[in-house]
């Protein structure tokens, strides 16, 4: 469907409508192919520069664009401090912002770059980072909140001016890329995402910069290594790394202009005109401004992270000791504490797992039914008072004049500081690992039974190696049943607090979830040393960073009383979500797509199958075609087919993904199929003449143009409640403002 023949490459010197003239008057297919298949995936050549969809007038194009901006910022900067209240994700996205004012190091699931944004936006608009952004509903009152919600109201009016143009470039027609606009400026889910302090309008704001910038790059391709092709092509790396910097769907749209560019330069190396030379720059060029240089921004996003956030904060037990050893203000910055362990110690013992906690213990009993009805042990990501324990030997004679240290190979026993009871395991099955063992808190003010003695092994040490606090890596056996303390890395159910769960594991093969180190060290009897030689370099902190993010986002669970979403919903507008409020007394506000352009855009991607069927089975069978039609064929086999690939991977890797999923991540995917939609129909109407004569086919044009722009100002018109706040009845009531639209039993408004 999109071959490129040797010889009808454009190298620049010569177009491949003039070249196809000179060549052959044949009316076979690969003739009526040649004008418009030998380009690029995004059908970038001279035929399409002056192609039969080109605008009537630059003075047209440009007032369609200028009516776009207007409709999308009008859109989105409407009551834009309504409401007064924090809102769904507000209050972690804010909060995150107030620690960047305050250089507050957190943990997130995502790159940087959004949250560090929204916090420079806050600052620059007079936030002083002070609001606790606690719990969705609290009132802002006099914090100055605006700037940051009309920072990414700002970056989510960009999106229908970029689809006019990625739209107008890839079909050169501006009523093509006025549907697609009118779609996405009056859709009111794109409106309400929007609005609000939220990661998804800069993302969203980075991926269609990013397909905006390759279009535009591959309209160049006359004019390698001019000043309008670099422009573009390092717009694209800026707007790739910016998406990744943002979350790591990212991926999706460097993935897209991935298979773009290696479709491009598969193209240029069957060019014979081309010398090897020549290629070898094109592709020097393109790993310079598609990967090296979107590395280096998105590495120095993190570089900026990194020095910005210094000060401890709630995310240091996510991550290692010696990360926590450079954070101002965590108990291990410039710490100074005894160098060896010892008997009689006071300790925090933490799982070198990334992610893997510290050992943790508190007063709450296993349920019935799983293992023995005994104190729970588990890993808690956070530093706590019960993350303590004491170090006992094995006969409980710790009094002694001088300390004495614990050695590799030695038999100790661990008592929780907080509830007394040892550190325990027997052979009962654990609760969610069920190879594994039970680990437990046993006994009473130290007193336990044999179960509670565990050996302790220095990886790669010798009998009588000296246990160093944060550097030794060690192991626990379990002297009963020979099995090691075990870090699952599971999370627990709602009777475990969702903490981690601890086992005893009879596989003793060394790996992170079985080793252990050291990290507070508390002994009167010990002199002290510094621990500013364990900071980590910059590298070090980077590859930590990532792996206790993927591991994270891997985790995450749904919030209380909130469903998650399946990817099969998302099309069909099956649900939305809920971002404010609840009840008829409560301003609320419901993220949900309207119904009448999400389903347009459903008919539109079936609409294209089928319209890409027919022109390839026409082309295949050999029927005439006139310039024209062999224009609309391009279109939607090039064109189209970019933003088919871009739909399909923005939303199919979604059903292989384990974590919680929910309605909102399908919003990059539909900002595709709404570019998609706009080729289509406008491809549609424009073919109203092979089945109607003029002027009927006109009028049909015309006709069906101004119905359609009409069905989507009276749907935003009918729903727009949904995004700008409703007060009063619900749905149900005849005197709702809504009433008689929940067209859906699964909508919740």
């Amino acid at each position: 469907m999109l071959r490129n023949r040797r010889g009808q490459m454009n190298t620049g010197e010569q177009s491949p409508v003039s070249t196809h003239h000179e060549s052959t008057q044949e009316n076979t297919e690969d003739d009526r192919l040649s004008e418009g298949d030998s380009q690029s995936l995004n059908g970038t050549s001279a035929q399409h520069n002056q192609g039969i969809y080109s605008p009537k007038n630059e003075a047209q194009s440009t007032a369609f664009f200028l009516l776009v901006v207007f409709l999308a910022f009008s859109t989105r900067l409407y009551k834009i401090m309504e409401p007064p209240h924090v809102c769904w994700d507000e209050t972690h996205f804010g909060k995150m912002g107030s620690y960047y004012i305050n250089r507050t190091f957190f943990f997130d699931v995502h790159p940087p770059l959004g949250k560090m944004l929204i916090g420079l936006a806050g600052y620059m608009t007079g936030y002083d980072g002070t609001y606790p952004f606690l719990k969705p509903g609290d009132k802002y009152e006099h914090h100055n909140y605006w700037g940051m919600r009309g920072f990414c109201a700002s970056l989510g009016s960009c999106l229908p001016p970029f689809a006019y143009l990625t739209v107008l470039e890839l079909s050169q027609s501006s009523t093509a890329a006025l549907i697609t606009a009118a779609v996405l400026a009056f859709d009111t889910g794109c409106i309400t995402i929007s609005q609000y302090i939220l990661l998804d309008p800069i993302l969203m704001f980075f991926i269609m910069g990013a397909v905006l910038s390759m279009v535009k790059f591959n309209r160049q391709r006359c004019r390698p290594f001019s000043a309008p092709w670099w422009f573009w092509l390092v717009l694209t790396g800026v707007n790739l790394s910016g998406a990744l910097g943002v979350k790591f769907v990212g991926l999706f749209v460097i993935l897209l202009v991935g298979m773009n560019t290696a479709w491009d330069l598969w193209s240029l190396l069957g060019d014979l005109h081309l010398s090897l030379m020549d290629f070898g720059k094109h592709l020097l060029s393109r790993v310079f401004g598609l990967i090296l240089l979107p590395l280096f921004l998105y590495v120095t996003i993190f570089a900026v992270h990194f020095v910005v956030l210094n000060k401890s904060g709630p995310g240091d037990g996510f991550f290692s000791s010696a990360f926590q050893s450079r954070l101002i203000g965590n108990n291990l910055h410039n710490a100074s504490m005894p160098e060896y362990l010892a008997y009689g110690s006071i300790i925090t013992v933490k799982n070198l797992r990334i992610a893997g906690g510290y050992l943790h213990s508190h007063w709450h009993l296993y349920p019935e039914g799983v293992g023995a009805k005994q104190q729970q042990v588990t890993a808690y990501l956070h530093k706590d008072y019960n993350n303590m324990w004491l170090v006992h030997r094995s006969n409980d004679s710790d009094a002694q004049s001088e300390p004495d240290l614990v050695r590799h190979g030695d038999i100790i026993r661990l008592e929780h500081k907080g509830t007394t009871r040892n550190l325990h395991s027997h052979l009962h099955e654990a609760p969610l690992t069920k190879k594994h063992f039970q680990v437990t808190g046993y006994g009473i003010n130290g007193t336990g039974d044999p179960n509670d003695l565990w050996q302790v092994e220095v990886c790669g040490g010798r009998k009588g190696d000296l246990v160093k606090v944060l550097r030794s890596k060690v192991r626990f056996l379990h002297r009963a049943t020979g099995c090691v303390l075990y870090s699952s890395g599971k999370t627990l159910p709602k009777w475990g607090w969702e903490q981690v769960e601890i086992t005893c594991s009879p596989y003793l093969k060394e790996t992170p979830n079985s080793q252990w180190n050291i990290e507070d060290h508390i002994n009167t009897k010990l002199p002290n040393i510094s621990l500013s030689v364990l900071k980590p370099h910059f590298l070090e902190i980077l590859l930590e960073s990532h792996i206790v993010m993927i591991r994270g986002n891997s985790g995450l669970k749904p919030k209380d009383n909130e469903m998650s979403s399946k990817p099969w919903h998302w099309p069909i507008n099956y649900q939305g979500l809920r971002f404010s409020g609840v009840n008829e007394t409560e301003y609320r506000v419901y993220l949900l797509g309207n119904p009448v352009i999400w389903w347009l855009n459903l008919v539109g991607l079936g609409l294209y199958m089928v319209m890409v069927a027919v022109a390839s089975l026409a082309l295949r069978r050999g029927v005439q075609l006139d310039k024209r039609r062999i224009e609309h064929c391009r279109v939607l086999m090039e064109g189209g087919g970019l933003l088919l690939l871009g739909w399909f991977l923005h939303y199919v890797p979604f059903y292989t993904m384990g974590r919680i999923l929910y309605y909102h991540h399908y919003f990059p995917a539909m900002l595709f199929s709404s570019m998609l939609t706009g080729i289509t129909l406008d491809t549609l109407l424009q073919s109203a003449d092979l089945w109607l004569r003029p002027p009927y086919s006109h009028w049909l044009l015309r006709g069906g143009q101004a119905m359609l722009f009409l069905a989507i100002l009276n749907s935003f018109y009918m729903f727009h409640p949904l995004s700008y706040g409703m007060r009063g009845p619900l749905a149900h009531d005849p005197d709702s403002t809504m009433a008689g639209l929940k067209w859906m039993d699964s909508w919740e408004f």
